[in-house]
């Protein structure tokens, strides 16, 4: 078991190695005729040429070892293409191709999506009679408040204080008589309110 196990460090596995086996390349380092199991980046660089990708070269362990060792990654860069290569942001200022589009709320523009419960749709709907004329902002929070007072979103500051004082006088015991069944609504109308008036779309 033990001679097993050392077999087994001797040749570590692929996924670690590169090692790509049985490809019936050679070598091409001049004059080997070892197998070539390990690829390296072409001469002129590794980036996209006019066609496409550039195509690997093929070496032998110990030749991979060599070029390894005198690999140069800005060979061929000219010194801007260099510094824009060493920022620390270099590659990381574009949006991934999966999540860039123009806008949270924007619909999809897919043509052959399905939607028979209505989960897709229902939320761009939403959204839109959500939105206000202004263009302000509006985050969840504020329509989470707007639908505890009851306003549409696109309500100006001075509606927000008169709905508010509506419902303070029908939820506030000193104005309804002492029922004090009404004190949790009056709190979240009083929650929603603190919040609304100081969100972006009503300063």
């Amino acid at each position: 078991m033990a001679r097993e196990d050392d077999k087994k460090r001797e040749k570590p596995s692929p996924r670690f190695h590169g090692r790509v086996e049985g490809s019936g390349r050679a070598c091409e380092e001049a004059g080997c005729a070892a197998a070539g199991e390990f690829r390296a980046p072409p001469a002129e660089g590794s980036s996209y040429g006019a066609e496409g990708p550039r195509p690997y070269r093929w070496f032998c362990l110990d030749h991979v070892r060599a070029f390894n060792t005198r690999y140069n990654f800005f060979t061929g860069m000219s010194a801007e293409e260099i510094h824009a290569q060493q920022r620390p942001f270099a590659g990381w200022e574009r949006e991934t191709r999966a999540f860039a589009h123009s806008g949270a709320d924007v619909p999809p523009k897919w043509a052959d999506f399905t939607d028979p419960l209505d989960a897709i749709g229902a939320r761009f709907r939403r959204a839109a009679e959500m939105a206000r004329a202004d263009g302000r902002p509006l985050s969840e929070q504020d329509r989470r408040s707007l639908k505890v007072l009851g306003l549409a979103a696109d309500v100006d500051r001075r509606g927000l204080r008169v709905r508010y004082a509506e419902l303070v006088r029908k939820y506030h015991p000193d104005r309804n008589g002492g029922d004090r069944s009404f004190e949790a609504k009056l709190q979240d109308v009083i929650a929603a309110y603190t919040q609304l008036k100081g969100a972006a779309a009503f300063v």
